[in-house]
């Protein structure tokens, strides 16, 4: 199979790109030297790797071993976009034409994806400028898988996978590989919005420290430090947000051939490295470990990491024993969470029950008091009304007596005015006309006062009648008794209620045992009956039920334990400003103590420059000193010296001289020959201290 066409895509790719992309952190070879300054072993590695490609589903199936050891070893950067998408195989994939249709369309997350953009890689040439073409691919990629997987739309942490392959890759060809990457790589469990995959591997890791790392894990367990507090990233980005950018693409060469594994292998191993320090830290500083010290441990290379990542003991059987204890305990915990969540429906409806109860009884016995109070007014009133009638029943009797007096006395004064006319009838009249007028008028005020009594008497008579239909409306002991009945049936129904809740919990324990006895009859589901079968299939279709509505509860658990987890950081963060703000003001004042220091060096440098001056004078003096003293000594060795020439001449005419007068002239001879040595002396006495002088001299400039 030829896989030139993807060479040349590749190429055209590279050629696109820009000079900063060429020369960012994860190339591991420069483009622009890549032709000339190749050794042997890389011009080696290159034509493996192109027969590699070129026959890739022959040793794909023939000679996978030593494709692993090789892309453990590192695949070359001009290689990796064709070799990562034959790893996927997403080299010929329908989707890729539908990928210009995608970027026409709208997607909901476009605003959180322009959010993010640029947070990713905001240090690399390719991305760190706005608006420039690297944010813009970016945002097309992340934008159209958001169209095509809808459910997991956009997550944080994905952007950092899809700007990898953009450094290696066009757009389109990016795009097909992170959508086999979510398919194929677990990816997609990993970013879906409950992140069930990222809690089952975050259960996997824990299993794996306690069991290879027990005292680390002792540690970790003592000081709450979860392990999604450091290990999330890794399993989201493939460790591209916290290792250098070299060293997360040679781990993602391997993530790409061996999947999720190398993950495991590698967070573990760097736990075995700073497992001593580590072990020394409390939480605060764990984080800060892992954020600053461990990424700095990598900068010379990823090969010792991986290293020690294949000595991790790796075990996949145990790993699925380990994801289907996982699977049982989130089951369980949801099957938990349904039935707290029935029984705090249940109990919110006994409350609101038993609400509305006392809200009857207040009803009630507001109703029972305002009717007593209200009978005990009509009482009131009823003995007013009484005491009143007797009052005017006892005037009006006495107005009767009055006006039966008064009868009796006009009765009288007539029988007694006949007898006094009949002898007088020619006389004058015994009693006067005023007389008369004043007893008319007596009568006529005691007729007023009986009409009065009698209206009075009548009005007191309506009364009552009005008073006895209203005492007949008023409630009477067999009302109250029936208000007060009411009254004790509302609390009996509170004490019901009370109890209905205490047998609800009852239940649940007995619903608990039940479902424990189920579990252990379903082994021998198939030697029953078909009854019974169709019941156990309808017990089991009731506990899928609760399981799905319990899903809900465990998410907002999972949702509260982040945001725990997020306040903690602020915490963290808080209490690091704080620290961050002391050690400034400390510097702060190390700077003052330094200008001090630095003022009193600078006024010492100023008295030692001024002494070497003084110094640097001095010297100048003697030298010119010695120097003189040295022409003297010159001059006087150069008389020596003609002293010496005219001796040895003197010497030379005696010996001519003896030799020609034929006279011993060897006393002569050695008389000049003690003065010469006498000269020669004085000589080298006169150079010895102008010698020593010389480098004294020099020694003091030095």
């Amino acid at each position: 199979m030829n896989f030139s066409w993807l060479l040349e895509t590749d190429s055209k790719s590279l050629r696109s790109m820009n000079g900063s992309r060429r020369n960012s952190g994860s190339s591991l070879v420069s483009s622009s030297s890549a032709s000339s300054n190749l050794s042997h072993l890389e011009e080696d590695t290159w034509l493996l790797w192109g027969r590699i490609v070129n026959e890739w589903e022959e040793v794909r199936k023939k000679k996978e071993k030593q494709l692993k050891d090789l892309v453990r070893k590192g695949v070359p950067h001009h290689f990796r976009a064709i070799v990562w998408q034959l790893l996927c195989n997403a080299q010929n994939m329908p989707i890729k034409d539908q990928y210009s249709e995608l970027l026409k369309m709208t997607s909901p997350c476009e605003k959180l994806i322009r959010r993010d953009i640029a947070r990713t890689y905001p240090e690399h040439e390719f991305f760190k400028e706005k608006d420039s073409l690297g944010q813009e691919v970016l945002f097309n990629v992340m934008k159209a898988y958001s169209l095509v997987d809808r459910e997991v739309g956009y997550c944080q942490g994905s952007a950092f996978i899809v700007g990898l392959l953009l450094m290696q890759m066009p757009e389109e060809e990016a795009f097909c590989v992170f959508v086999k990457l979510m398919q194929d790589y677990r990816l997609r469990e990993l970013f879906k919005p409950s992140m069930a995959e990222l809690g089952l591997c975050m259960y996997q890791f824990e299993c794996m420290i306690q069991e290879q790392l027990p005292d680390l894990h002792m540690h970790f367990q003592a000081q709450s430090f979860h392990t999604s507090m450091y290990a999330s990233s890794w399993f989201l980005t493939i460790f591209l947000t916290s290792f250098p950018l070299p060293v997360a693409t040679r781990i993602f060469d391997i993530f790409m051939c061996e999947g999720l594994e190398i993950v495991f292998r590698v967070g573990l191993a760097i736990l075995q490295m700073n497992q001593a320090e580590l072990i020394q830290l409390d939480m605060e500083g764990m984080l800060q470990h892992f954020q600053r010290v461990i990424p700095h441990q990598l900068d010379s290379g990823p090969d010792k990491v991986i290293q020690a990542a294949y000595q991790v003991k790796y075990n996949a059987k145990k790993m699925k024993k380990l994801e289907k204890e996982y699977t049982t305990i989130k089951t369980k915990e949801m099957e938990e969470q349904v039935e707290i969540k029935r029984l705090r429906t249940e109990n919110r409806l006994l409350k609101q029950r038993i609400d509305t109860l006392e809200k009857e009884s207040a009803s009630l016995a507001d109703r029972l008091i305002q009717g007593q109070v209200t009978r005990a007014q009509e009482a009131e009133e009823n003995y007013l009304v009484k005491r009143e009638l007797a009052t005017v029943k006892q005037q009006s009797e006495e107005a009767n007596a009055q006006l039966e007096q008064a009868k009796k006395t006009i009765e009288q004064l007539q029988q007694q005015q006949q007898p006094q006319q009949q002898p007088n009838a020619k006389g004058a009249p015994r009693y006067s006309e005023e007389s008369v007028l004043q007893l008319e008028r007596e009568l006529v005020q005691a007729r007023l006062k009986e009409a009065e009594s009698q209206c009075a008497l009548k009005e007191m008579q309506d009364k009552i009648l009005d008073m006895e239909k209203r005492n007949t409306s008023l409630p009477d002991d067999t009302n109250v008794a029936r208000l007060q009945e009411e009254l004790i049936g509302v609390k009996l129904r509170e004490a019901e209620a009370l109890t209905g809740l205490k047998e609800l919990r009852q239940q649940v324990r007995d619903l608990e045992e039940h479902w424990q006895r189920h579990l252990a009859r379903t082994a021998g589901r198939w030697k029953d009956s078909p009854k019974k079968n169709t019941l156990s299939e309808l017990q089991d279709e009731l506990m899928s039920v609760r399981l799905r509505e319990a899903e809900a509860q465990a998410e907002l658990r999972e949702t509260r334990q982040r945001m725990l987890e997020l306040e903690t950081q602020n915490q963290i963060h808080s209490n690091q400003l704080r620290r961050a703000e002391q050690e400034s003001r400390c510097l702060q004042e190390c700077v003052q103590t330094l200008t001090l220091q630095n003022k009193d060096l600078h006024a010492q440098l100023q008295e030692i420059k001024r002494r070497q001056a003084e110094i640097e004078c001095k010297s100048k003096e003697e030298v010119m000193a010695v120097r003189l003293r040295e022409a003297d000594n010159i001059a006087a060795m150069a008389e020596l010296q003609q002293q010496i020439s005219e001796l040895e001449i003197q010497k030379e005419e005696g010996k001519v001289q003896g030799q020609l007068n034929h006279t011993d002239s060897s006393q002569y001879i050695r008389d000049l020959k003690d003065q010469i040595a006498e000269l020669k002396h004085e000589l080298d006495v006169s150079c010895n201290p102008l010698t020593h002088t010389t480098s004294s001299i020099g020694s003091e400039q030095a």
